[in-house]
């Protein structure tokens, strides 16, 4: 271990090292085919593009497949879970994520695994919707969208080994910077001085989502009070936001919520042991909170 100063790289990992899902797009199921294609490969021990033969220890740090690490992301809620959250925008857009998700398999992988016995086999089986669905989330959770080379107006979605395992702090100073491109480097640049032994992080999210987002996309939400905040403002119409909701979404959500107080909600709570339901009663009650907060 030893002290890295301001604007030092933190971590380096040349681009080739990389993986490489192609152009940045809204749809992360195509993407995920990709992945779950190799990732597939490597677990039945099949012979893999001389690019993919060294892949194994990355393949092998991964999330595994129905994991706690991918539970509490709202694409895998139960139906009463989802319902928990009380907040029929979430709900809305995980059920469309999950139809994206059912589409791409029945037509690019389901056929592929009845025309060969080869691809897309996982443990002697063919892989199902399930793993695509996780595949899906893994490409959402983990990929960073990287330049292209400096002639390109391009992105690249990317699987990059140790960067990607960094946790998440809004707080975070550190820069991620790089270009996806041969003979490229793509690093964790300190924004401050790092003593030995600290813990490195980067900011999820370039520090504008909240955890409506963060239960969907990663999984986990966000201790931080403006994680809350963010969406809060979403709801009642206050601050600047990417994405906008018209007079009557709001509403809509707003109502939702006042299904229960927030004293029911935490004794619920306190009785709850399912991932899935304790992470929704999370959200919900971290949301009337920052409400309340904001309505003074």
């Amino acid at each position: 271990l030893k002290d890295i100063s301001k604007g030092d790289p933190i971590i380096e990992i040349p681009y080739r090292m990389a993986l490489d899902l192609g152009r940045e797009s809204a749809d992360p199921t195509l993407p995920a085919t990709a992945f779950l294609q190799k990732y597939c490969a490597w677990r039945s021990g099949a012979d893999v593009p001389p690019g993919d033969r060294d892949r194994g220890d990355y393949f092998d740090m991964l999330p595994p497949f129905l994991s706690d690490d991918c539970l509490g992301s709202t694409d895998f809620f139960s139906d009463s879970a989802l319902d928990m959250l009380q907040s029929p925008m979430v709900k809305e857009e995980t059920l469309e994520r999950k139809k994206l998700v059912k589409l791409r398999y029945e037509r690019d992988i389901e056929s592929m695994t009845q025309m060969s016995s080869n691809l897309y086999q996982w443990d002697g089986e063919a892989a199902t919707e399930d793993h695509l669905l996780w595949a899906s989330w893994i490409i959402t959770s983990r990929v960073l969208t990287v330049q292209g080379p400096p002639e390109s107006s391009f992105s690249n979605r990317l699987l990059i080994p140790l960067i990607d395992m960094c946790n998440h702090s809004r707080k975070s100073p550190h820069i991620l910077t790089g270009r996806a491109m041969p003979g490229g480097l793509l690093k964790v640049v300190a924004g401050v001085d790092v003593k030995a032994g600290d813990a490195i992080d980067i900011c999820y999210g370039g520090g504008v989502e909240g955890n409506d987002r963060f239960i969907q996309d990663y999984g986990f939400l966000d201790s931080s009070p403006e994680a809350y905040k963010i969406v809060a403002k979403k709801l009642l119409g206050k601050g600047r936001s990417i994405a906008k909701m018209t007079a009557a979404e709001q509403e809509v959500e707003l109502q939702s919520l006042k299904a229960t107080t927030l004293e029911e909600d935490e004794t619920l709570l306190g009785n709850c042991s399912e991932i899935d339901e304790r992470a929704a009663l999370g959200y919900r009650i971290g949301m009337k909170h920052a409400i309340r907060r904001l309505r003074g």
